[in-house]
């Protein structure tokens, strides 16, 4: 039997994986700058992933279902990320005072790490 919510499930977990992997590699490329910098852009990589997380388990989380249930879940979902994202964004720039250029780079290095990990998705060959 096929599961496609379980192969979604699987995907975008292998995606925050990737992700999560850029997100850190690009606050270490920023330590070279200083640690100032290198939190920012660890925030804001991690307020993608936390918000890509969510994201995933409102979307994902409810097992099969109508098609109309699906899309609002898939829609809530995605609000649930924005506002995360940005709310995190938000005290990073208000409350805490980071650099924002690193913290941008963090967002956009781990939205594109995201693409490209859903888009690799292995095909296993019938012999």
């Amino acid at each position: 039997m096929h599961d496609p919510v379980a192969v979604g499930r699987r995907t975008a977990h292998r995606a925050l994986a990737i992700q999560a992997s850029v997100a850190a590699l690009v606050a270490l490329a920023f330590l070279a700058q200083g640690p100032q910098q290198a939190w920012a852009a660890a925030v804001g990589g991690g307020a993608v992933v936390l918000g890509n997380a969510l994201a995933a388990f409102v979307a994902l989380g409810g097992g099969i279902q109508s098609g109309r249930n699906a899309f609002a879940r898939l829609l809530l979902g995605t609000l649930g990320k924005w506002a995360v994202v940005m709310g995190v964004l938000a005290i990073a720039f208000g409350v805490w005072r980071l650099a924002p250029l690193p913290a941008l780079v963090g967002v956009v290095s781990s939205m594109l790490a995201y693409l490209l990990g859903l888009n690799f998705v292995r095909v296993k060959r019938e012999r």
